[in-house]
């Protein structure tokens, strides 16, 4: 008989997701993922002046903070035909690469390492091996043998005190960790230098957009001055300090992260046996060498691949009101006759789900009833999966793409160091590697971003920002407009009408309302759902191969607080139902 595992609310993850699955002869069977919490900007944004209306949505998440900023102005300066200074599209796309680098590099230690790295077990670990280890697959300065015994006797200090602090609450011991103790010493060392290294590269956020989270925009451009000279503006010392810090950023993911993540793959190469799940990539693409954010320019391709077809990467066009259509079938909203392309796009809420608290949110299921606050986005009526292994699919695939040369060529070096054939990528390894390939190519391209951006400016280019239509006079009586990118967590749109100058509707088609998204009406499984089906399951109570391959996706539900029980302080909950 099948086990009904319910994991309420999924941990290290933004937002509130429940993931129910049923086990059986030791694998998940089925699956059904559920927001359950609702995001509603698109709600806040109407009847707002549309050059305001990107500092109200980039609040929808608090980790990717700067994308949905920048997705926001490109819809609206579409919808306006407003074109913007080179600086300013330099600038943007070095804050873009920015955030995923550090998006990347938070993920893989603070979000998803618990997931491989047993923490406990590095204090049986020898320093003087785990340095040997450290320093044959990288040239890390701080790889001695004294400073991991330092880092050892900090984690010892832990548990002398009786808790694990920010360590604890997690499956240590489980059967399906299967590091040695120095690479897990390796780990947590790494972690802890992680922690001290994302504050620093998002300073290049504070010096173009003010500050972090959440920097500052302008439709038309951005909102940083330059004046080489100057003290109240971006000058020689400012710009000094950035390119210290991509220096730095790009010395962090090639000589610790990528090292660290497939030293740890080769251990778990079984995992690239499960969790690939739909079969079916979707990007936007974005940091264009083009002029004016041509896709034919884009570092990262735009494009669609079904059934792992490597052979063909179809076009993608998210402006037809045929390719991407939302539906509601499966989620609490005012059910439309059809599915809708997100121009003509609803957020009319309809809770019918169970009164809280609850077991289940189908008592009979067959999850065949609304269960999420998100929404069911299909591509020509494919659940589509979206993130870092779908650009680099697309990009591994699409020939004619300017990067594809250097995606294939780091895909193939990663592969053959673990042994593997491409047909890994399909999978939970495949998934989390292709996060790591894609941080080294953000870093080469944040340096070459900077490096364009300087000679622009030393060629005497100071202009950040195109007031010409600024004015709501100059403005079409009524327009419409989308705004793409790849966010770090896969293919972002947000699609705005204007009328009056006044914003009438604005719907947003973020990447975990792809991933996340329930059931449709045909009754396809969203990628979350349908990555998990087949995974094994040691324990059923330990679901630590559940979350392996959930984390993957690094889920983004909204941007809110986390909520926990004030009378138990209970943060997670793991129920078997039988």
């Amino acid at each position: 008989m099948a086990e009904r595992i319910v994991v309420d609310p999924i941990t290290r993850i933004e937002g509130h997701l429940r993931v129910e699955a049923k086990v059986e002869g030791g694998k998940i069977i089925d699956a059904a993922s559920s927001g359950t919490m609702i995001r509603g900007i698109e709600i806040i944004a109407r009847d707002r002046d549309p050059r305001d209306v990107w500092a109200l949505v980039q609040r929808i998440c608090g980790v990717c903070t700067t994308t949905h900023a920048l997705t926001s102005i490109r819809a609206v300066e579409e919808a306006l035909q407003i074109r913007v200074p080179k600086n300013a599209e330099l600038i943007r796309k070095i804050m873009l690469a920015v955030i995923h680098i550090h998006d990347h590099v938070v993920h893989f230690y603070h979000l998803h390492a618990p997931d491989w790295v047993d923490v406990p077990k590095a204090l049986q670990a020898d320093p003087r091996r785990t340095a040997e280890l450290a320093q044959s697959i990288s040239r890390w300065p701080k790889s001695t043998a004294g400073y991991f015994r330092d880092v050892q006797d900090k984690l010892k200090a832990f548990v002398a005190n009786g808790q694990l602090g920010i360590f604890a609450n997690a499956y240590w011991g489980h059967p399906a960790y299967k590091l040695p103790p120095e690479a897990n010493l390796m780990a947590v060392a790494h972690y802890l230098e992680a922690l001290d290294w994302q504050k620093e590269i998002v300073k290049i956020h504070t010096v173009f957009g003010g500050k972090n989270p959440h920097p500052n925009y302008l439709v038309g451009g951005m909102a940083s001055a330059i004046n080489i000279d100057g003290d109240n503006a971006i000058n020689i010392e400012r710009f000094n300090l950035v390119g210290k810090l991509i220096d730095e950023a790009l010395e962090f993911v090639l000589e610790v992260y990528l090292p660290d993540l497939l030293a740890i793959a080769a251990f778990y190469k079984d995992t690239a046996a499960y969790g690939g799940g739909l079969g079916n990539y979707l990007c936007f693409g974005d940091f264009s060498t083009a002029p004016n954010n041509d896709p034919s320019g884009f570092l990262l391709p735009r494009g669609a691949i079904l059934n792992k077809n490597l052979s063909e990467v179809l076009d993608v066009d998210p402006r037809d009101p045929q390719q991407i259509l939302e539906y509601t079938d499966h989620s609490w909203y005012e059910k439309a006759p059809k599915g809708l392309h997100p121009w003509e796009g609803e957020t009319n809420l309809k809770y019918t789900g169970p009164k809280a608290p609850y077991e289940t949110l189908d008592e009979t299921g067959a999850f065949d009833k609304p269960y999420s606050w998100i929404k069911s986005p299909r591509w020509k009526g494919h659940a589509m999966e979206v993130g870092p292994l779908a650009r680099m699919l697309v990009g591994y695939a699409k020939k004619d793409a300017p990067s594809h040369a250097l995606i294939k060529d780091e895909i193939d070096k990663a592969l053959q160091g673990l042994g593997v054939g491409v047909e890994a990528l399909f999978s939970t390894l495949g998934r989390t590697a292709a996060r790591g390939i894609e941080s080294k190519l953000c870093a080469l391209w944040l340096k070459q971003f900077f490096n364009e951006l300087i000679a622009n400016v030393k060629g005497g280019d100071r202009k950040t920002f195109n007031q010409e239509k600024w004015e709501p006079s100059t403005w079409p009586k009524e327009s419409k407009g989308v705004g793409l990118t790849e966010a770090p967590r896969g293919a972002l749109g947000h699609w705005v009408r204007i009328k009056d100058g006044k914003v009438t509707n604005y719907q947003c088609v973020v990447p975990s309302t792809w991933n996340a998204s329930p059931k449709d009406l045909k009754g396809q499984h969203g990628a979350y759902e349908a990555s998990l089906l087949g995974v094994p399951m040691a324990k059923a109570d330990q679901p630590v191969e559940l979350l392996r391959t959930i984390h993957s996706f690094d889920p983004c539900l909204a941007c809110a607080a986390h909520i926990i029980d004030t009378e138990s302080q209970q943060t997670t909950k793991v129920e078997i139902l039988r």
